[in-house]
């Protein structure tokens, strides 16, 4: 699964920085996360670091976004390689 930012977000700009797949953006009005790029931290990781230093706990897993531990490795390999490709 993805993970989805709740509308208890403080916008105390603690995860934007930490994802490293820049899934993490400002909304209109709290931060959101792209579930195209999110993979819950999978291949860089061992745990999401969005959830490990928010300080309100409001970034669950998305339960609109299923996805296996398989298919967040294959996505993370491909936004790896999109990103090789277009440096």
């Amino acid at each position: 699964m993805s993970l989805y930012i709740t509308d208890e977000c403080i916008n105390c700009d603690v995860c934007e920085p930490v994802c490293p797949n820049e899934a993490i953006f400002m909304g209109e009005v709290i931060y959101e996360i792209n579930s195209d790029l999110c993979t819950e931290c999978v291949g860089h990781h061992d745990q999401p670091q969005c959830q490990l230093f928010c300080p309100v706990d409001c970034i669950p897993l998305d339960p609109n976004h299923a996805e296996t531990q398989e298919q967040l490795q294959a996505k993370y390999e491909k936004l790896t390689a999109q990103k090789t490709s277009s440096n």
